[in-house]
């Protein structure tokens, strides 16, 4: 076990150093505020303080973990080694950074809590974040700290390396969002025309044809690629999961309608084969009643109980969105990451419990921060096929040096390789048979 001596043990430090020990590093953990406690310990031990006792391991600590409420700080970032780091520490702290504070600051999302611009969907933006602005976006930091600081453990108490040393193992979990389950099929009367009148308008000859093959079941639905992506799954044993869009028809959601009982049975069959959770619309970001009813429906359509989510274009108001989702009982929530741009959001590729600002206290919900978007590369970036598939594996290369969880999300649409987004089915298949279990 390793023992932290402090002189204030506070829910915001216990939380991060939880995660930072307990969850990255799989190192049992205690804290003391007693100095004789502290000292009559025999085994890992170090303090986290303003002042070092005597020769003890010892972290400088800045006043983050240690204080409340939510107030602008004056960051300057500096290298540690090669890695970007905050929260300078100075002699004669063990490591330059007080890399607790730092981690805190970044898992919490405590910049979102603070005024910024936002962009036209109303989030976040990647471009505001203090990780895109320093250039370490694209890298997993606060697992890389910790390892780091383990190394620093070794060195300090050699004889307890069989104890720092357990590992966690390397994991690849694929995420598919269906934001419109078919393009062509079951959209009813009224849309259907709408879209043969909008492919002649724009002299889209082909598209009207395809449109009334599928139609007259002459041709498979373009979109229509869930037997192949649960295929993929088993081939690959890779654990993959549906997050299925259930809302009225909107500006933003586009999907069949939530009625639609060709919809339910392609629910319920991929339920049959993989986990789901559910999709919360474009206007469920500060919605509780709106999410509730999504929600319900989806239980109706699979009979069990959902506790997965993403919201829909990533719209998360924090920390409102996750409280609401807290308040129907969802355990797990897979929205941590930016559309603008790929990269580890929270500063983590591990899944962590979020920590509630307003409230001061860690809240029963799991995010699965997501390091890679198909749009993202794509849409908002403009890399090519080949340089999408680089940027995948790369980041995934920086998961597997910390042992963590690699997330990624991509759209029926684009595992279609169809229009647009050619050459993406390959893509798709590609990093599964990459990154396979087997």
């Amino acid at each position: 076990m390793l023992l932290v001596y402090t002189y204030k043990i506070t829910p915001r430090l216990t939380y991060i150093f939880k995660h930072i020990f307990t969850r990255i590093l799989n190192i049992e953990i205690n804290f003391t505020t007693k100095v004789e406690e502290f000292i009559a310990h025999i085994g890992l031990k170090f303090s986290y303080t303003k002042q070092a006792l005597g020769n003890e391991l010892f972290i400088k600590s800045n006043d983050l973990l240690f204080n409340q409420g939510i107030d602008y700080l004056d960051i300057t970032i500096g290298k540690w080694d090669n890695d970007s780091c905050f929260f300078q520490s100075g002699t004669p702290s063990a490591i330059p950074y007080d890399i607790f504070a730092a981690s805190f600051y970044l898992i919490s999302r405590y910049e979102e809590y603070l005024p910024h611009v936002k962009d036209q969907f109303e989030r976040f933006p990647a471009e505001e974040s203090l990780a895109f602005q320093h250039k370490f976006l694209d890298k997993p930091i606060i697992d890389i700290w910790a390892y780091k600081f383990k190394s620093i453990l070794i060195e300090k108490f050699p004889t307890y390396q069989v104890q720092i040393s357990s590992e966690r193992k390397f994991k690849f979990i694929s995420t598919v969002d269906v934001d419109m389950a078919y393009v062509y099929k079951h959209k009813g009367f009224v849309r259907t025309i709408g879209g043969v009148f909008n492919d002649l308008f724009r002299f889209n000859i082909r598209d009207i044809l395809t449109r009334f093959m599928v139609l007259f079941s002459l041709k498979k639905d373009p979109y229509d690629v869930f037997t192949r992506i649960i295929y993929l799954q088993k081939k690959y044993n890779i654990q993959t999961l549906f997050f299925f869009l259930l809302s009225e028809y909107t500006t933003y959601d586009k999907n069949i309608s939530a009625g639609n009982i060709h919809y339910k049975l392609l629910i319920k069959n991929v339920a049959d084969y993989s986990k789901v959770g559910m999709h919360p619309s474009y206007f469920c970001m500060k919605n509780e009643q709106k999410v509730k009813k999504e929600k319900h429906r989806l239980e109706q359509i699979v009979n069990f109980p959902i506790k997965k989510s993403r919201q829909h274009y990533l719209r998360l108001k924090l920390p409102e969105t996750y409280q609401n989702l807290v308040n129907l009982e969802v355990a797990e929530d897979y929205t941590m990451g930016y559309a603008s741009h790929f990269g580890f959001r929270a500063g983590t590729c591990t899944p962590f419990y979020f920590y509630d600002l307003d409230f001061e206290i860690q809240i029963p919900l799991k995010v699965f921060p997501f390091a890679v978007m198909d749009g993202t590369l794509k849409d908002y970036l403009n890399f090519t096929a080949k340089k999408s598939y680089d940027t995948i594996l790369k980041l995934a290369s920086e998961v597997k040096k910390v042992n963590g969880t690699f997330i990624t999300l991509f759209h029926n649409e684009s595992i279609s390789g169809t229009g647009r987004w050619k050459s993406w089915n390959k893509i798709y298949e590609n990093v599964l048979r990459e990154l396979s279990n087997k």
